[in-house]
């Protein structure tokens, strides 16, 4: 399986990242969802702190995950992704962080 390298922006910060060919798609719209749902909490909520958001991003996202494994498995893909793309943004946070 062929890698490709993306350079995904998420909460205004540039994250490179090499995935197969074929989950390029699940991850752009995981990043697209992920952005989403910090720019609904920055409207709805005080919270200023990017890092807040995406900690906060995080955990209704995986969330979510857990209450539709429980209603279908039909979005495992969308799942899966965005997995993926919140275990790259932790380990970057992580190494920002060091």
């Amino acid at each position: 399986m062929a890698k490709i390298s993306l350079k995904v922006n998420i909460a205004g910060r540039s994250y490179p990242l090499t995935v197969n060919d074929n989950e390029k798609d699940g991850v752009l719209s995981a990043v697209d969802t992920i952005n989403k749902a910090i720019e609904s909490l920055r409207k709805n909520y005080a919270v200023k702190d990017p890092q807040d958001l995406i900690a906060m991003t995080a955990l209704q996202l995986l969330m979510k995950k857990d209450s539709n494994q429980t209603a279908s498995s039909n979005s495992t893909e969308d799942i899966g992704a965005i997995d993926m793309a919140l275990q790259a943004l932790s380990k970057k946070l992580d190494e920002a962080n060091k």
